[in-house]
């Protein structure tokens, strides 16, 4: 471990400063200033002694504690554990400063604190914590600690650097899958939430009979049944399982723009994963495909828990490119071997008429062999534009793109829609729980 280098503190630079009056009146008399240089050779002289009396980075262990796969778009804890080593028997006081990743927003890496003495406390020890939150997903990578130590008088510093460089993953928001939060986001919709209880019985695939109840459809009796058991008995009926549903990601250029502090594809990936989670939940099988010019990854449709894992782990990584994007090439790598009826859920923006009338085509040519959403993320800044009452001119322009992009998305939206395709529109906070919502419709009326 390295001496460290001296670092002068805010009271010795207040002494110097103190030094300069005498400085000042040397015009009137000679003794002013060899007052101001005694005075500043007796702080640097306190300072040496200082420095020299300083603890060294040998006396106190200092740990990081992060966990290795961070949470995009939450806050992540960081602890930082500090050990005293010495046999002092005064606190041990100092600054550290971390380095956290340059990708992620950080509050409170750089604090003050006091480790006790071993004879004040049998452990020595002292705990900080602070918090980061990355904006979006990848790999990111934590610097060393650095160590100001300070002396006994107050004077001066020992400044250190401890090696502690660490390399984390930033997953998608992992906490949104809990059934909690899914049954929460469900919720934050109360007309769709309505839909989905009414419809909660209904279903393609046999389960059981039970008693008839009145206000039970006669539809649903079973004679046979009843005959033999001499009691009027229904079939109940429950969504069908092992069905295919396919997610894409369009990684284009439009995917790139920021929604609330994120970009649209970090948005995209969150309610993906959620998606994804629910259809394994219920027993359907699942793939994931992420793509702009040229196919990105791929996961062929799967099903169990260990697949969402391989799921997450080939999309933490997805960056938007400023690209065009290639939904021919995306559609016939994903169904040269997809031959099976599949929900198709498309993550992608549809604000673009250049590039929509591109998805249009080839999203239309998936009918009726399969059943494609296209899930698209609201920009709330460009909705309201499109409806503020401008006031000054560059507002009136601003109107009037905003209200021909609205004008584009509704038109593409109607299409899609009269073709036979799902279309979700949702703000950021919202867009998981209505891409959940249009899976648990269509499994509920069988459209698969």
């Amino acid at each position: 471990m390295s001496l460290g280098r001296p670092v002068p503190t805010g009271l010795a630079v207040a002494l110097l400063a103190v030094g300069l009056v005498p400085a000042a009146l040397t015009v009137a008399s000679p003794v002013f200033g060899w007052l101001a240089l005694a005075l500043d050779v007796a702080v640097l002289a306190l300072c040496t002694v200082d420095f020299l009396r300083a603890p060294r980075g040998d006396d106190v262990k200092v740990s990081r504690e992060v966990e290795p796969i961070l949470s995009s778009g939450t806050r992540n804890a960081v602890h930082l554990d500090f050990e005293r080593l010495d046999a002092g028997t005064t606190p041990l006081r100092l600054e550290v400063r971390d380095e956290p990743p340059d990708v992620v927003a950080s509050t409170g890496h750089r604090q003050s604190l006091q480790v006790p003495a071993r004879s004040a406390t049998p452990h020595a020890r002292s705990r900080l914590t602070y918090f980061v939150t990355p904006p979006s997903r990848g790999d990111a990578r934590f610097g060393d600690l650095h160590l100001r130590l300070l002396g006994p008088l107050g004077l001066c510093a020992r400044q250190v650097r401890l090696p502690a460089t660490r390399t984390v993953k930033i997953y998608p928001d992992l906490t949104a899958l809990s059934s909690e939060a899914l049954a929460l986001a469900r919720s934050s919709d109360a007309p769709s939430e309505r839909t989905l209880r009414r419809r909660s019985a209904e279903g393609r695939e046999f389960e059981s009979l039970r008693e008839y109840r009145p206000g039970d459809d006669y539809r649903h009796i079973d004679w046979k049944a009843s005959a033999r058991h001499a009691n009027t008995l229904v079939r109940t009926w429950q969504p069908e399982r092992h069905q295919p549903m396919l997610l894409l990601l369009d990684c284009g250029r439009h995917m790139a723009g920021k929604v609330h502090g994120r970009r649209k594809l970090d948005h995209a990936v969150d309610a993906a994963l959620r998606l994804a989670r629910v259809g394994l939940d219920a027993g359907d099988v699942v793939g994931v495909m992420a793509f702009a010019s040229d196919v990105l990854t791929f996961l062929p449709p799967r099903k169990g828990h260990e697949h969402l894992r391989l799921i997450t782990e080939s999309l933490y990584r997805a960056e938007a490119a400023l690209e065009e994007s290639d939904y021919g090439r995306a559609y016939d790598f994903a169904f040269a071997r997809q031959t099976r009826r599949t929900l198709v859920v498309l993550f992608t923006d549809l604000v673009d008429p250049d590039a929509s009338a591109g998805l249009l085509t080839r999203t239309l040519a998936l009918r009726p062999r399969h059943l494609p959403v296209v899930a698209s993320l609201l920009d709330e800044d460009v909705r309201d534009a499109a409806t503020d009452v401008p006031v000054e001119a560059q507002d009136a322009y601003s109107r009037q793109a905003a209200t021909r992009l609205e004008s584009e998305f509704r038109r593409t939206a109607s299409t899609l829609r009269d073709a036979g395709a799902l279309v979700v529109r949702a703000p950021a906070q919202g867009f998981g729980a209505a891409a959940l919502n249009v899976y648990l419709d269509v499994k509920s009326r069988g459209l698969l």
